[in-house]
């Protein structure tokens, strides 16, 4: 790979939401996994308990990752990839998939945009759309569910 790629490429994971990025081409693979900069203090709950043990301190559970959405009925189409979310091939034109639109299995149901490149999403599954849950032109995660179909 070239060097000038792989700098482009390490540039593109710092300076972005991406915790990770992996490409594999004809002549390699690359792996760019961004460090976590927050420090870790694993002995400030032991001195706060040294210093107050009177004091009960409750922590706000935090939860791993993005937060769930309330369980949907029906199969979840989720995103393959991260990236930005379109509904149509272009400004202003139908949107691949719609709310009460049969959808075949195989079918394109919308675009995700990842380094400069269109990315036509299909469904793995047949039936009728339900629900979008992703605005047009809203990032999304991988994993992150983005149609649900019955």
């Amino acid at each position: 790979m070239d060097l000038r790629k792989l700098k482009t490429l390490i540039d593109l994971v710092s300076e972005s939401n991406i915790s990770e990025l992996e490409i594999t081409e004809a002549d390699g693979k690359v792996r760019i996994v961004k460090a976590d900069p927050r420090p870790l203090v694993a002995s400030a709950p032991v001195m706060m308990q040294a210093a107050a043990p009177a004091m009960a301190v409750a922590a706000p559970a935090v939860a791993a990752g993005p937060v769930a959405p309330p369980a949907e009925t029906g199969h979840i189409v989720k995103s393959p990839m991260v990236g930005t979310f379109y509904r149509s091939s272009s400004p202003g034109s139908k949107p691949l998939a719609e709310v009460g639109q049969a959808v075949k299995e195989g079918e394109s149901i919308c675009i995700i945009e990842a380094m400069k490149i269109m990315n036509e999403i299909e469904t793995d599954k047949s039936g009728t759309v339900t629900k979008v849950l992703v605005e047009n032109g809203q990032a999304v995660e991988f994993g992150q569910p983005l149609f649900v179909i019955e």
